[in-house]
């Protein structure tokens, strides 16, 4: 490939030299996975100084063939390795092959989601996609959803809707025309102390800030207390606060904790509130043989659904789905250039009203293209793999005298320590990080802790076997 060759075009030479910049990317990747280890090992600081002395913005071009080689070898060598089973510490899960075939076509093409002529198929694609996720998770035809660039971004595009459709039932505002009303700082959002941060996020974007987020004590498996939860709303509804959204987590980033969606029903509705439910951890379990432990979640008003975990697909892939679909119309804003109001009206569906995005991918064709590969049955197997292996490591170290392991999984992460204190556990930690087995570190009562985040279906007992060991050592 040289200068001359841009873009993807029509013209012959145009096509060899994708074909041949995609052959050698492929050659490339394939050189660098030479081990089962997930990282090199290397320090930050001799890594930070070989990036440093790689050149940015040269004078003229360097050409395909010596930048590839150069990130061939002082890049590759030190990417993580999702997919290797010595990599554990979050929910970052390696990628089906399909799906990274699928990200492919997602950057050839170059589809954006705004429009409909943007990307014709692309759009249909995602509006079929959001159909059968609001069907497989419960909801009804009237249901709508749209894809984001995360769980955090679903998470407050849930906030933002509930808050406004609670003034506007409150007070009769709208706060989209006419902004928050005086009192808006009695507004309040409920949800578990172990929640995720970007619910604290959202209440400083939406104006509202982090003391309008009260965070809710858990009980011994780390859910939330739901006794506590209604003394404490109930508190603020006599105090003349405004709860309006209450947050249950389908499987808290620790320890998959799931919060009870049936109570937080009644709870929402005795206080006449909303319900979200960030199942961007436990939503892959929808797929499994163990689905029941998450519960109905066609109760909440809304849910975070992500692909990029448990479902084994590129980040990022994420939707929210909401069981009202005129919910999203609080996205709605007219622009001569995308969404003319004539085009709809004749059947071309531009998707930039049900977001806060403008431009977005085209995610919906990772999930699309793994879910009729796979079919359920497929997924099962990978769920079921994943949510085993948690349950086999905890058994394992729950009988072992060198561990501590407080509470039993009930997806695929499991916090346990070795006894013997925290600097014990933070070396550990380390001293695998530079052998190149990556685990993640947590805190728990105060006590540093470690975690198996077991989302890789190629993980085996054996490899579980050996990883307890290398920790005793």
């Amino acid at each position: 490939m040289n200068s001359d060759n841009t873009v993807l075009s029509s013209e012959k030479e145009d096509i060899a030299a994708f074909r041949a910049a995609i052959i050698s990317t492929l050659d490339a990747i394939i050189s660098s996975i030479d081990s089962d280890d997930a990282f090199s090992g290397i320090n930050p600081y001799e890594l930070r100084k070989r990036i440093g002395e790689l050149p940015f913005l040269p004078e003229h071009g360097d050409g395909w063939d010596n930048v590839l080689e150069s990130v061939k070898t002082d890049i590759l060598p030190h990417m993580l390795r999702t997919w290797s089973p010595s990599y554990m510490p979050h929910l970052h899960s390696p990628a089906l092959i399909e799906s990274i075939a699928a990200e492919l076509i997602i950057a050839a093409f170059n589809s954006s989601m705004d429009s409909w002529d943007q990307g014709p198929a692309a759009t249909e694609i995602e509006v079929r996609t959001i159909r059968e996720l609001c069907r497989l998770f419960g909801y009804t035809d009237d249901s709508d959803g749209v894809f984001t660039s995360g769980g955090s971004q679903s998470n407050i595009s849930a906030a933002i809707i509930f808050r406004d459709m609670f003034i506007e039932k409150l007070t009769g505002r709208d706060v989209k025309k006419h902004g928050l009303p005086d009192d808006f700082y009695k507004l309040r959002l409920y949800t578990s102390e172990i929640s995720h941060f970007s619910f604290d996020k959202g209440a400083h974007m939406m104006g509202l800030g982090y003391d309008s987020v009260v965070k809710l004590p858990v009980d011994e498996k780390e859910r939330i207390d739901i006794g506590k939860a209604r003394e404490i709303i109930r508190e603020d509804y006599e105090r003349g606060l405004h709860p309006f959204l209450i947050a249950a987590t389908i499987g808290t980033t620790d320890f998959g904790s799931i919060d009870d969606i049936q109570q937080l029903r009644e709870i929402a509705d005795e206080f006449g509130m909303f319900l979200h439910a960030d199942a961007a951890y436990g939503s892959g379990a929808i797929l499994s043989s163990y689905r029941k432990r998450i519960g109905d979640l066609s109760l909440a008003d809304s849910i975070t659904v992500d692909f990029h975990k448990m479902f084994l697909l590129p980040i990022s892939a994420s939707a929210l789905l909401v069981r009202n679909g005129k919910n999203l119309d609080v996205f709605q804003l007219h622009a001569d250039y995308l969404n003319r109001e004539e085009d709809e009206e004749d059947g071309y569906i531009n998707l930039v009203g049900k977001s806060m995005q403008t431009t977005r991918r085209f995610d919906a064709l990772k999930v699309y293209i793994s879910f009729r590969m796979r079919g359920e049955d497929g997924y099962r197997k990978i769920m079921d793999t994943s949510i085993g292996n948690a349950a086999y490591f905890y058994e394992r170290i729950s009988r072992d005298d060198d561990f501590i392991a407080p509470i039993e999984p009930e997806l695929s992460s499991v916090v346990f320590a070795l006894r013997g204190g925290d600097d014990r556990n933070k070396k550990t930690r380390r001293r695998l990080l530079s052998e190149g087995v990556v685990i993640g570190q947590t805190v728990f009562e105060g006590k540093t802790m470690l975690k198996f985040t077991l989302l890789n279906p190629a993980l085996t007992h054996e490899h579980i076997d050996r990883l307890i060991e290398r920790i005793k050592e």
